[in-house]
Formats: structure tokens, C-alpha cells, sequence
């Protein structure tokens, strides 16, 4: 019996199937020195054989179950490597992915457990999995699962979500992040935090730190310039009432279609990007937090400070190696 189903598809990012298959070799090498059993895998893909990774790289893998079988493993589908949500629509449409979705839905419909990260999250989707669940992606693709699948809690700010027979994760590196979850739930808390310390992975929790706020727009032209016009105001942000009607709106129609393209209202639009400027300026500038703080419209340091950890889940240092914050 398995403990991880790996599924492969055609184009597959390599390296989020590369962090898979390397942290469960971590994992199998571990284990007997904490005296626990050794996991078990298999790499399955829709038509087994050789199968073709981004950057030209390829696995062998073996041919998936086609039908529904005893199959408790977790089933793991790693980021498909799509470049917008374009991509998305001729990549599902092959044959291999109807193919995966298929036995994804009849391995949970089986009460088999199946996890996604990045992209590989939207085959979870085609497969029906995500409907009335909470579930996490790429917060660049958010809002387009959103759209997609409505009735689903689309939590971008969440690193990893777990709901019932469904786990998701977020941005490609994020993969990791998952395989930690998933080998403290199948294997132990004390395995899993060996292969993180051994690996240098820390487990994360949130996304929040990492969005850029004109991604955040994704081919949404309003958002877009919404987001450049917020931008060039700094240090003097513009209120919601100022920003609607710079662009001929009422604060009703502002709200509606910001929320509709990044799951949120106009003042956490606002924030992103002061709180962008803000990062930017404390990765690459030796400012002072009191002179950052100025320079994105906040009154002192400590409205900043607190907002960072509100936003990201981590000090104002994590932004600047070496950096003290006074």
C-alpha cells in the first residue's frame, strides 16, 4: 500500500515535482533513525511512460488506476506550470488532464485524500473537488478561481488550507510548504520537522508578504491602473471616496469590481500597495522605519510596524537581513 500518489501531467512544472519526489527521499532516509516507518510513493501519470516536464526535462512514471480500487494514498498533484489563466483553459482541455480529473474525483468520491499546489490546484477544480470548500492557489491566480468556481472559499492569503478530503497550497514554492502538511498528517509532527531542518525549509504560513499588488491585477486593466494611480500618490495615499472619483465611480461600483477581480474591497487595495512601497523600500534602501514610514503616508513606526505583522505574519526584520528596527 501507497502513502503518496505523485501525478504527473504533460508540461508539469519540474520543480515542484522535483521537491516532491526529493523531500520523500528525505523523508525514507530519516525515518529509520527516528525509528518510524519509511514512506511509500509511486509517480503515476494519465498514460504512464516517459512523460515531458517544463524546461525539457522528462520521469518515467507508471500508468494511473483507471478505475476506482482500495487506494487510501494522497494523492499529489504538483504545479502544472501555466504562465496565465489563459494557459489554463487549452491545457484542460487535453485529453491527459480530463483523464486526471477523472481519477482525481474517484479517488475522493473513493474517500481518498488529494492535495494541489499553484496551478495543479485549478485540476482539482475541473475535477469538481472544490465545491462549498475552502481552498488556497497562486494569489495571482485567486481571482480567477474565484471566478471559476464561486462557491468555493478562495483563501489567497493562506499558504496552505485544508478542507476534509482536500488540501491546497499557494504559489509554486509554496509545493514545499504542502509536503511539510502532508508529512506531518501522514507520517508524524517529528519527521516532518527533521526534513525541514535538514532541507532548510521553514513551514509558512501566509502569502500576504510575498504579493506585488500590480499582480494583483492579472490582465484586469482597471485594477492595473488603479494600482499606478495609488502608487504615484504616495507619501499622500488617496482616500476610497478620492480614488472613485478619480475614475468617474461611484464608492458602490469602485467596491464591486475590486472585489470581483482580487477578492477584496478598495482600502486593502490601498494597503497593498503602500505596504508594497514599503518592503520594496526596506529590502533595498537603508532607510530608517521612521523614514519608510513617512515615505508610504503613515504617521510613526509603530502604525507600520503593526501593519506588516497584521498583513504578513512576520516582524518588519524579515524584509531586510540584518536590520534593526527601532
Amino acid at each position: 500500500m501507497q502513502d503518496f500518489t505523485i501525478l504527473v501531467v504533460p508540461g508539469a512544472y519540474a520543480t515542484s515535482v522535483a521537491v516532491t519526489q526529493n523531500m520523500l527521499q528525505a523523508t525514507a532516509a530519516l525515518a529509520p533513525r527516528l525509528k518510524l516507518p519509511q514512506p511509500r510513493w509511486r509517480v503515476v501519470s494519465p498514460d504512464g511512460g516517459p512523460v515531458p516536464l517544463s524546461g525539457g526535462l522528462v520521469i518515467e512514471t507508471v500508468r494511473m488506476p483507471m478505475r476506482a480500487s482500495a487506494d487510501a494514498s494522497t494523492w499529489i498533484v504538483p504545479g502544472l506550470g501555466v504562465e496565465s489563466p489563459l494557459d489554463m483553459v487549452s491545457r484542460f482541455s487535453n485529453q491527459a488532464c480530463v483523464k486526471a480529473a477523472s481519477s482525481l474525483r474517484r479517488h475522493v468520491e473513493g474517500g481518498g485524500p488529494v492535495a494541489a499546489s499553484c496551478s495543479g490546484v485549478f485540476l482539482l477544480q475541473t475535477a469538481g473537488l472544490l465545491q462549498g470548500r475552502r481552498a488556497t492557489t497562486s494569489w495571482w491566480l485567486a481571482s480567477e478561481l474565484r471566478r471559476l468556481q464561486p462557491d468555493c472559499e478562495v483563501d489567497a492569503d493562506r499558504m496552505v488550507v485544508s478542507d476534509g478530503l482536500v488540501t491546497t497550497a499557494g504559489a509554486a514554492f509554496a509545493h514545499s510548504d504542502l509536503m511539510l502538511h502532508l508529512l506531518r498528517a501522514r507520517c508524524s509532527p517529528g519527521l516532518a520537522d527533521a526534513v525541514g531542518k535538514v532541507l532548510l525549509i521553514d513551514g509558512r504560513q501566509a502569502q500576504s508578504r510575498f504579493v506585488v499588488p500590480s499582480m494583483l491585477a492579472n490582465g484586469n486593466e482597471l485594477i492595473g491602473r488603479l494600482t499606478q494611480f495609488i502608487e504615484s500618490a504616495l507619501p499622500n495615499p488617496p482616500t476610497i471616496g478620492e480614488l472613485a472619483d478619480a475614475f468617474a465611480m461611484s464608492h458602490r461600483t469602485l467596491s464591486r469590481h475590486v472585489h470581483a477581480a482580487t477578492g477584496q474591497g478598495p482600502l486593502a487595495l490601498i494597503q497593498a500597495v503602500r505596504l508594497n512601497r514599503a518592503r520594496l523600500l526596506i529590502e533595498n534602501s537603508r532607510m530608517s522605519v521612521e523614514q519608510v514610514a513617512q515615505e508610504v503616508g503613515y504617521g510613526d513606526a509603530t502604525a507600520l510596524r503593526r501593519l506588516v505583522r497584521q498583513a504578513t505574519g512576520v516582524n518588519p526584520s524579515a524584509f531586510r537581513s540584518g536590520a534593526t528596527w527601532r
